[in-house]
């Protein structure tokens, strides 16, 4: 009976060995910002910067998205998701990818840098190709089964935009402007990839988490039309110096501004929450945290799209570039997380809020509520004592996130060595 169980609850060791590297990845990033943030504020394309911005985008979104999908599969999807040997495989090329390319664009050795990019997409592309398949069999509704493949196309797109950046800098065979390269490819992988993933479960995830009821209908359809021709377009355009990227920038917006509807949707449509839930729920407060930056990335993103270029709009840039990827796509993985990681046990598990220390978690809003505004102005102002501030509380909020997650891991082995125990005990 304890087997029968087990089996049918999502895999517990490979998801946290992707969440556990996620949180070392943001943890490297937000050290390297704080110490030394003289070489992060300024101009942003240079290679500390983008090794940082590999760190979060890679190391912290993409690695979070990819252990959290072994965990949503089986429980909000309702769809089979077994780890296989080939997973672990497609991880070590993932891991090993991320160092080989952080390490070669901390060392300026571009050489390096585009083998390793090159591994970290073997895994990632084997691993979402099972998701792409998988998610076709699950019981949930078509609108939130296309959000899931598209991200899976646009990485597939993204990566090898990105391997073939990486062999430019070696061999200088790509036409157009090098900027204009490196925006396309950053936006179809954060846009197509992280925000289409995450719009996609977050239709499941969120009323979970506020609760509420679970939206349904033409606008999820929506949502994923809009954003995947938005993002596709404006991949193009900004490759090819277009002014129709304005166009499809709106494009993307609609589709944000549809995904927000529902969520406003589900706010007034609430369930009764569990019993001994607290009011404040930092899980929500994260989320809420998180669609405030998206709103700010959106109107500096659309301003930017049509203003001049000028050294205003490079620190612009700057700032879009925090409240998208770390105020937005980061955040949202930390609601996310509070709610998943429970939820990874052996047996039945106790509410998520029962498992989540108080205290620990109100440092660690704290930490994003500062570090995230502050990070965005200073590199909007050019500001190293911005960028520190914001550097160190996005560290400490990451550290004591991670120090309450390995308290849940602890409960949870706990737990599984009690259940482990009691059915040897049992009589046969």
């Amino acid at each position: 009976m304890g087997r029968a169980l087990t089996d049918r609850l999502p895999a517990r060791r490979l998801p946290l060995l992707y969440l556990s590297t996620a949180h070392a990845a943001l943890l490297f990033a937000c050290l390297l910002a704080a110490l030394w943030p003289r070489a992060v504020a300024g101009f942003f394309y240079h290679s500390w910067m983008v090794a940082i911005v590999h760190l979060v985008t890679l190391g912290w979104i993409t690695f979070s998205i990819l252990g959290a999908f072994y965990i949503v599969g089986p429980i909000a999807l309702r769809m089979e998701m077994p780890v296989r040997r080939g997973d672990y495989v497609a991880y070590g090329f993932a891991l090993v990818g991320l160092i080989g390319m952080v390490g070669h664009f901390l060392i300026e050795e571009y050489g390096g840098m585009a083998w390793s990019a090159a591994t970290v997409m073997c895994g990632i592309v084997y691993t979402t190709i099972r998701f792409a398949g998988a998610v076709g069999r699950a019981g949930v509704p078509p609108a939130i089964k296309l959000h899931i493949v598209l991200a899976c196309f646009n990485i597939w797109v993204a990566g090898s935009m990105g391997l073939l950046i990486a062999i430019d800098k070696v061999a200088h065979f790509l036409p157009g402007f090098v900027l204009s390269n490196v925006f396309a490819h950053a936006h179809l992988a954060a846009i197509g990839w992280a925000a289409m993933m995450v719009v996609g479960v977050g239709y499941r995830l969120l009323p979970m988490t506020f609760p509420s009821k679970m939206p349904a209908g033409r606008p999820i359809y929506a949502s994923a039309i809009l954003l995947e021709t938005g993002v596709l377009g404006l991949f193009v355009t900004l490759l090819l110096g277009s002014a129709w990227a304005v166009v499809f920038g709106a494009t993307i917006a609609a589709g944000f501004a549809t995904f927000l509807a529902q969520v406003m949707w589900m706010l007034r449509r609430r369930v009764p929450r569990p019993a001994g839930a607290p009011r404040l729920d930092f899980g929500v407060m994260h989320a809420a945290a998180a669609g405030l930056s998206l709103a700010a990335a959106i109107a500096i993103g659309l301003t930017l799209l049509v203003a001049p270029a000028s050294t205003g709009t490079l620190r612009a840039a700057a700032a879009y570039g925090v409240l998208g990827l770390v105020g937005f796509l980061g955040q949202m993985i930390v609601a996310m997380e509070t709610r998943l990681l429970p939820l990874n046990f052996q047996i039945a598990p106790p509410p998520p809020h029962s498992m989540r220390d108080r205290a620990l978690q109100a440092i660690v809003f704290t930490g994003w509520a500062v570090g995230v505004p502050a990070l965005a102005a200073g590199m909007f102002r050019d500001s190293a004592l911005l960028v520190a501030i914001g550097g160190w509380a996005l560290f400490a909020g990451v550290a004591i996130a991670t120090l309450d997650n390995v308290c849940v891991i602890g409960r949870d082995v706990a737990a599984s060595s009690g259940l482990e125990m009691a059915a040897a005990g049992s009589p046969r």
